[in-house]
């Protein structure tokens, strides 16, 4: 348990860190005073000026700030020309920004690390037999996962498309398939009758199958490979997490409270069970969470950073700023109603994780 709230520190300081040091150089690109850098949250524990900026260690063991000049209407403003509010509205929103960018390319780097150990997919010239429905032609017949077709009749198979042409034209016809099968000599002969009426979603055949196989590139090659495949699997998760952040808003509005909710708790569990199956999946994992901290982070709500953005919006529509108080009480507003969420969605997951006895069993009951 010790080891597995380690690690999930580790994960969330990275995540958040990472995040912080968009901002950090952003603001450092654009002449804005960086007062000071904080590793953990506050109370402060130790810390050390470098140049113009005090790098702290703070007592609670996660995450990370950064503190800019003039920030906050309320501060002292020393330094006009350096304050993060005196800055343009192109300034101010990339320095914003900046955070949500770098969680995107944590998730792009993350994602390329596994391709390049794992392996890139790539279509083969083989089809693979990697599902059986139950009471299907497939089963009678005695074709089993992991069997690769080579030929069907006399047509030799190649191709997904292959396989699945012939066989929509052989429907109520009896076949004869001829395949490949681990630890057996030679083609084994099977015979089945495609279904004319299959169920919906289940093909003539009853088989889910797949012509992709693993490729291994040179090695000066794969980090080449993993970005581009690393950037197609974030992209492909900023669809997921938008989607579901979207049936989240429609719950909500419709007065359902969501289920499927995770909050600290929820991560600390999927973290743990994620470094069970190697250090691989854990990558794997943090990737994804940092496209949910990315997307979370750029939703127009007071006190994330989607909400310091509406403000610069609704000053591009106005032509005038919102009075600094009044926005800094409004985020302030913002934050608490998002600790209180957050301290729901955890009480939530606990009240989960005690009735469900492990975490194992907390998973099942979050996933199923």
């Amino acid at each position: 348990m010790v080891t597995s709230i380690i690690l999930f520190l580790i994960v969330l300081s990275i995540l958040i860190l990472v995040h912080e040091a968009g901002h950090f150089f952003a603001a450092r690109r654009a002449g804005i005073l960086v007062e000071e850098f904080g590793f953990g949250l506050p109370p402060r524990v130790f810390g050390r000026k470098f140049g113009e900026t005090i790098y702290s260690l703070n007592l609670l063991p996660f995450g990370g700030f950064v503190r800019l000049h003039g920030e906050n209407s309320s501060e002292v403003i020393s330094e006009p020309k350096r304050a993060f509010l005196n800055q343009n509205k192109k300034v101010r929103s990339v320095v914003i920004l900046a955070g949500v960018f770098m969680n995107f390319v944590l998730a792009v780097f993350a994602f390329s690390i596994v391709y390049s150990f794992s392996g890139v997919p790539r279509e083969g010239d083989s089809v693979r037999i990697v599902e059986i429905r139950p009471d299907s032609p497939a089963s009678a017949s005695g074709l089993q996962i992991g069997d690769i077709v080579r030929e069907i009749d006399d047509t030799k198979i190649s191709s997904n498309d292959g396989f699945i042409g012939y066989i929509e034209n052989k429907k109520g016809e009896e076949i004869i398939i001829r395949s490949e099968r681990s630890g057996v000599e030679g083609l084994i002969e099977l015979k089945a009758v495609p279904r004319l009426d299959p169920p919906a979603g289940e093909g003539a055949l009853g088989v889910i199958i797949s012509s992709s196989e693993v490729y291994f590139p040179p090695l000066w090659q794969r980090p080449f490979y993993g970005i581009y495949y690393g950037f197609k699997d974030a992209l492909f998760w900023v669809g997921i997490v938008v989607a579901g952040f979207v049936k989240i808003f429609t719950d909500l509005s419709g007065g359902t409270v969501p289920q499927d909710v995770a909050g600290p708790v929820g991560i600390f569990a999927l973290t743990s069970e994620a470094a069970k199956f190697g250090i691989l999946t854990l990558i794997n994992f943090v990737g994804i969470l940092s496209v949910n901290l990315a997307i979370l982070n750029i939703i127009p709500f007071p006190a994330l950073d989607g909400g310091r953005l509406l403000f610069i919006g609704i000053e591009s529509v106005f032509g005038r700023k919102v009075i600094p108080k009044v926005e800094t009480a409004i985020h302030a507003v913002g934050m608490i109603i998002l600790l209180l969420l957050i301290f729901a969605i955890t009480a939530s997951d606990v009240k989960r994780l005690i009735s469900a006895g492990s975490i194992t069993g907390y998973l099942d009951s979050v996933l199923k």
